[in-house]
């Protein structure tokens, strides 16, 4: 069995990864400091936390559940105490994208981070449509990024990704500095950014007097339908008036130069405000 120390155990994130791998072989050491977190962890998957340098001793995997905020604080404690050739996992690109990673070459820095279940969801049961998240019911890809080590500690990174991430659909292999681009890039930057703005457009159209279920039910049907034909999850075309719109809503929408926002300066500019 791989050895596993897993710190944060009892946050958010670190007992939807405990919860995971109660269901796998590996052999699994919870550290948690906070009083709280240990007692939410242990009613959750019913495991007892233990002192960090016990769970570091022999431990062949170390992984970082803890705040993008407290990855340099923890890491600097942690990473000076692992053996060589240990593998640390990360599950976010911002701190290691930002260097807040101990400098060490003899140990690896794997970095995962989950791309959560599609919207164009094929799940069969309620749980799974209903597990919007992902790591409960409804597959997900996973993104994957050896930072620094060996490249067969990438093959033991993945097993790990897609035992927390589970059930897990498949895995992307990028590096740290492509996974930036994806998030806070991607995701949060434009995505996140963008459906706040859809939100507050329903929140004006329902002062005119549309009823408010009226204007979700309508707004989301069409992200459903448009979104289908615009990411080719179904042939389809727009119509002639829904091109024109298109044509003359973006430019009152978007800066012309809104692309900047995946220059490397400002992808790292984003990242240092998150850590």
């Amino acid at each position: 069995m791989t050895s596993i120390a897993l710190f944060g155990a009892g946050g958010k994130m670190g007992v939807r990864l405990s919860k995971n791998l109660a269901k796998t072989d590996f052999d699994v050491r919870h550290v948690e400091v906070m009083p709280a977190g240990q007692a939410r962890l242990k009613e959750a998957v019913g495991v007892d936390c233990v002192e960090p340098d016990a769970a570091l001793d022999g431990a062949e995997v170390v992984v970082l559940a803890v705040p993008d905020t407290a990855i340099g604080k923890v890491a600097g404690m942690v990473v000076p105490k692992v053996a060589p050739g240990t593998i640390v996992v990360i599950l976010d690109a911002a701190a290691p994208f930002a260097g807040h990673l101990p400098e060490r070459a003899d140990i690896t820095y794997f970095v995962t981070h989950p791309c959560h279940p599609t919207i164009f969801t094929k799940e069969t049961t309620e749980e799974g449509r209903n597990d919007h998240f992902g790591g409960i019911a409804a597959e997900q890809a996973v993104v994957n990024a050896l930072m620094q080590g060996p490249d067969e500690h990438y093959a033991i990174g993945d097993e790990v990704a897609r035992a927390i991430y589970a059930p897990v659909c498949r895995t992307h292999r990028v590096t740290v500095e492509q996974m930036a681009y994806l998030e806070p890039g991607l995701s949060e930057t434009v995505c996140a950014s963008l459906l706040v703005v859809m939100r507050e457009a329903m929140e004006e159209v329902i002062k005119t007097g549309v009823p408010r279920e009226c204007a979700r039910d309508f707004l989301l049907g069409h992200m459903n339908i448009l979104g289908a034909v615009i990411f080719e999850e179904v042939d389809g075309v727009f119509s002639d008036a829904c091109n024109k719109a298109i044509e003359f809503g973006k430019p009152m929408l978007m800066r012309d130069d809104w692309k900047k926002v995946f220059e490397p300066g400002e992808i790292a500019a984003s990242i240092e405000r998150i850590t």
